[in-house]
């Protein structure tokens, strides 16, 4: 066991650490960033841009990079607090209690967006119950004879991703457990249970990295394509700095390389915002293959993994390693990768990040209800013409949902409270009793 976290705060100067309890505000702007990504991406496909020739349409054919980062984020923010109890040697969260907060987080406004577009565009497999059940438990990716065509439902085409996310939700415990296993190998060495951890990650990602080989062989299975295994390296990136944000607090010595790798990265935010960019740039030339690089080819896939992982690193990273912004005005709020703290902490940015679940839900109700108002076909259009005012409609529909179905959905958050808690609770009501 190490010592009490307490008192190795005390020994360190929390200004310069990573913040890895509360809220991060700056993480709300990579939402925002992400959700209005993947929603130029959609526009630009249906529109006909992201298909064309030359670079525009390269580049924004792309826009696919923010799911992830929605996948690191889910990595980093909820694989955290096993990660702080592998490394403290202590019990990690119980699953039921998460799994409920993860079922209420995301299911009931899905559910809203899922019936919606059932209604509008697929009237003829209402009476299917199989057709519900799939829909509404998120498992309609594992259909291999599919009443759609595409990646969902119409209007419900995003949610692979989606579905991708809740298996993750569901087999994380699995998987935290499996790596508490490991580090607990590593004794009372903080250091070595650290790095068992990461190297389980290595092999997590590996093994998604592997999941590509029966995704083509012997014969193509498309429909892999939007399972979880293939994208378990990008999940991988998030909880390995979830790991290295909480070893920099437990790392022994005065001021050991861990800290001083999380102090570096948010000061280089320029550098590895630069370093994701030519990335996001390299992702967009034909040494990424065609459009669509997903489902072309094995060593296509596998450099379309690579890119997502090293992508969704340097964007996250620098903003997961950020110590807690101190109160009152910073000195330097441009300067030394502190520029992008404010900008991502801006209150446009954190908006957008709040209501970042809706925007990636509704997007594809609006933007096919505006194709329809406007009697445009598929691939024909202007991007601005349905950018604007799809981007205007699905953030207000965003705003409801978050104000009326995601608020109050947090209120039922206790229900399932952690077995230790329950106890506590008990055994306070008997003292009070006697």
């Amino acid at each position: 066991m190490t010592a009490p976290l307490a008192d190795q705060h005390a020994q360190r100067d929390p200004r310069f650490l990573p913040q890895v309890r509360g809220h991060l505000e700056a993480l709300d702007g990579i939402r925002a960033i992400a959700a209005l990504m993947v929603l130029v991406f959609h526009v630009a496909v249906e529109t006909g841009i992201a298909l064309a020739p030359g670079a525009l349409g390269a580049v924004l054919s792309r826009g696919e990079l923010g799911v992830p980062l929605f996948f690191a984020l889910s990595g980093l923010l909820l694989y955290r607090p096993w990660a702080r109890a592998a490394l403290d040697g202590t019990a990690g969260p119980e699953a039921l209690p998460y799994l409920w907060r993860r079922g209420l987080r995301v299911l009931p406004a899905y559910w809203i967006v899922a019936v919606v577009a059932l209604l509008l565009w697929s009237r003829e497999h209402l009476g299917s119950v199989r057709a519900w059940v799939e829909v509404l438990t998120l498992t309609f990716t594992y259909n291999h004879d599919p009443w759609w065509v595409g990646t969902g439902p119409y209007g419900l085409g995003q949610m692979w991703s989606l579905c991708v996310e809740a298996a993750f939700y569901v087999l994380l415990p699995l998987f935290a457990l499996v790596l508490a296993r490991l580090a607990a190998r590593g004794g009372n060495d903080v250091n070595a249970r650290a790095r068992r951890l990461l190297f389980g990650l290595g092999v997590l990602a590996a093994l998604g990295a592997l999941a590509l080989i029966p995704q083509f062989y012997p014969e193509p299975r498309t429909y892999m394509h939007t399972w979880l295994p293939r994208t378990l390296g990008m999940f991988a990136v998030g909880m390995a700095l979830a790991v290295v944000s909480e070893w920099a607090w437990r790392e022994p010595g005065a001021d050991g390389p861990v800290r001083r790798f999380c102090r570096t990265l948010p000061r280089a935010a320029t550098l590895c915002w630069s370093l994701a960019a030519v990335i996001y740039l390299l992702a967009s030339t034909p040494a990424a293959g065609p459009r669509f690089v997903g489902v072309d080819g094995l060593w296509i896939s596998l450099f379309n993994s690579l890119t997502s992982m090293g992508f969704a690193f340097f964007v996250v990273a620098p903003v997961a390693l950020m110590p807690r912004r101190s109160a009152g005005k910073p000195p330097h709020r441009w300067r030394n990768g502190a520029w992008l703290g404010t900008l991502l902490g801006h209150r446009v940015s954190r908006f957008l990040g709040r209501i970042s679940y809706g925007i990636f839900l509704w997007q594809f109700v609006v933007l096919y209800l505006w194709r329809d108002f406007t009697e445009q076909e598929i691939f024909t259009g202007s991007f601005w013409l349905d950018f604007v005012p799809v981007t205007a409609g699905t953030i207000l529909l965003a705003a409801a949902t978050h104000r009326w179905v995601e608020e109050p959905s947090r209120r039922w958050y206790n229900a399932v409270r952690p077995r230790q808690e329950r106890r506590e609770r008990r055994r306070a009501q008997r003292a009070v009793r006697g």
